[in-house]
């Protein structure tokens, strides 16, 4: 296996030149590396360039890596000559499985078999992208949030015929690249977040179509609400708080979802023992060895600073 170390990574491909892809390749150039950014439309360098410079005060204000040049950056129509020299490559083409799958086909065959190949797919699983490539193994799901540059998640898993390895050396290589990777231990349609968010944006949907709430009201109810604690503490960690000293335990025995049943289109699901003890082991492997009373805090000064900041910026302080 002739794979680079993830911290002697020197040389990235961007695939796409849209949104996410210049958005990857934003974040990337600000880390230091050299990218080459294919796309087969040669209008998109323009775009790509745009992003890039727009990005580019965000990521001063977050800080620079050593050699962090916008000048680093090539473009390129030419998807044999992008991915030729490449150590990584970030996928983010069109969310169209025949145009990935011939993608990565291509690709594939135009680069070295261990060099780990991403995909930014939000709803498309690995094992049917990697479906017509001669080799799988090296191929994962690496799905960021919006805007790539400046947003720490992104979501990591394989398909079916990937090797473990490259699960493992693209949480490592994210990871060096300033990345929080967060290792699925299956795929699923959607994977973990865009999952959520679907879930609240239907209930959305349903409450503006219902006259129940405005666009407007909904987003205050977020930004002034659960939001800000959100960004914080999860929802598994803040309703464990919520469960006082008997934390997540307490808070399954005692409020049980379907109380709230009238509040959502979404079911409830059935709390039995098994799922409470799920949660609460969960929990606690989140609080670690802080008390219930030092999380408290941590989310309170947390919160004063966010706050603070958001009132100046909105100049409702």
């Amino acid at each position: 296996m002739n794979r680079p170390d993830p911290k002697d990574v020197r040389n990235i491909t961007c695939i796409g030149g849209g949104v996410i892809g210049a958005g990857w390749a934003a974040g990337f150039l600000a880390k230091g590396y050299d990218v080459v950014v294919q796309d087969i439309n040669p209008d998109a360098e323009g775009q790509m360039r745009r992003i890039i410079d727009s990005a580019w005060p965000s990521l001063e204000a977050m800080g620079l890596s050593e050699g962090a040049s916008r000048d680093r950056v090539r473009f390129t129509t030419d998807l044999a000559d992008a991915v030729g020299d490449a150590d990584f490559v970030q996928e983010s083409g069109p969310e169209r499985m025949d145009i990935k799958q011939d993608i990565y086909a291509a690709m594939d065959a135009a680069m070295p078999n261990d060099v780990v190949i991403a995909s930014s797919t939000s709803g498309l699983l690995m094992s049917d992208i990697q479906a017509k490539s001669k080799n799988p193994s090296r191929m994962v799901l690496g799905h960021p949030f919006n805007p790539p540059y400046l947003m720490p998640l992104v979501e990591v898993v394989g398909g079916k015929k990937t090797d473990t390895s490259a699960v493992d050396w693209a949480c490592d290589f994210y990871r060096v690249a300033g990345k929080h990777a967060l290792k699925m231990d299956r795929e699923v349609l959607g994977h973990i977040a865009d999952r959520l968010q679907q879930a609240m944006w239907n209930e959305i949907v349903y409450m503006v179509d219902a006259d129940e709430a405005t666009p407007e009201q909904i987003d205050e109810s977020i930004i002034y609400g659960f939001g800000p604690r959100l960004a914080i503490m999860g929802y598994c960690l803040l309703f464990h708080l919520a469960g006082g000293e008997g934390g997540m335990r307490h808070f399954m025995k005692h409020f049980d979802p379907s109380v709230s049943d009238d509040w959502t289109r979404l079911p409830s699901p059935p709390i039995t023992d098994d799922l409470i003890e799920k949660f609460a082991a969960g929990a606690e492997r989140l609080q670690g060895d802080r008390s219930v009373e030092e999380l408290q805090i941590q989310r309170d000064e947390a919160l004063v600073g966010f706050l603070q900041h958001f009132n100046k910026v909105t100049g409702k302080g």
